[in-house]
């Protein structure tokens, strides 16, 4: 159950990442049943909210805490939002005040949501590719199988950057610009090809930032416990 709804909500990302393309009454039909599966996906995470104060805090744990919190909070102000300025699923409610900034919140929060959202599911690439090995009954990548990995990962963020770049998404981050530009001329596959390529990036950096707080962590402790022998 807890990895369909993981997968469901992964394909909803980019679909609601191209609301004018796809439709404004597909994307708040998408984005409500976003929001039903991220109540359901902490629901059945429960004991992450129950052990949010016990525990050592480690490098990485920090880190994943914070994206989490900050997701948390992101979803929260985009369903806010959302809710203001529906059209489709919500008419009923007739919210006429707040608008203007419902939808500044709105286009800032989504990009943000995004990529912390990828980052989120790079910090639990360890975890993602021991399923996918169990599943596929994959055997351990081999030190030839690992470096091709590593320049598949390195090709795939460079076009990543590019994409993030070309798309503009750091204007609409940091607010620099108040409207999303889409071309509705493009073909619909390239705009996806695009936004998983950015989501693969963030992916990326946030598995490769878990593996070096490990090992920096491990580090640490190692020189902890030779300090506590002598």
């Amino acid at each position: 159950m807890k990895k369909i709804i993981d997968i469901l909500m992964t394909v909803l990302l980019p679909v609601l990442m191209a609301y004018s393309l796809l439709g404004k009454d597909i994307h708040e039909w998408a984005g409500v049943a976003m929001f039903l599966l991220f109540i359901l996906h902490h629901v059945l995470n429960f004991k992450w909210h129950k052990n949010l104060f016990r525990g050592k805090y480690s490098g990485v744990r920090i880190l994943g805490t914070t994206v989490n919190l900050l997701i948390f909070l992101l979803m929260l102000s985009l369903m806010a939002s959302g809710i203001i300025m529906s059209h489709y699923v919500f008419p009923f409610l007739s919210i006429e005040s707040g608008a203007s900034l419902a939808r500044t919140v709105h286009l800032v929060a989504s990009y943000w949501c995004y990529v912390l959202t990828s980052v989120h599911l790079g910090l639990h690439g360890g975890m993602i590719m021991g399923m996918l090995r169990k599943a596929f009954r994959m055997e351990k990548a081999s030190s030839k199988r690992r470096i091709m990995l590593h320049i598949a990962a390195a090709l795939l963020s460079v076009y990543g950057i590019y994409a993030f770049v070309q798309r503009g998404l750091a204007d609409y981050m940091l607010l620099r610009t108040e409207f999303v530009f889409f071309d509705f001329l493009e073909p619909l596959a390239f705009f996806f090809l695009d936004y998983l390529a950015i989501m693969a990036l963030f992916v990326i950096l946030g598995y490769y930032a878990a593996k070096l707080l490990t090992k920096a962590q491990a580090g640490t402790d190692k020189l902890f416990h030779r300090k506590r022998r002598k």
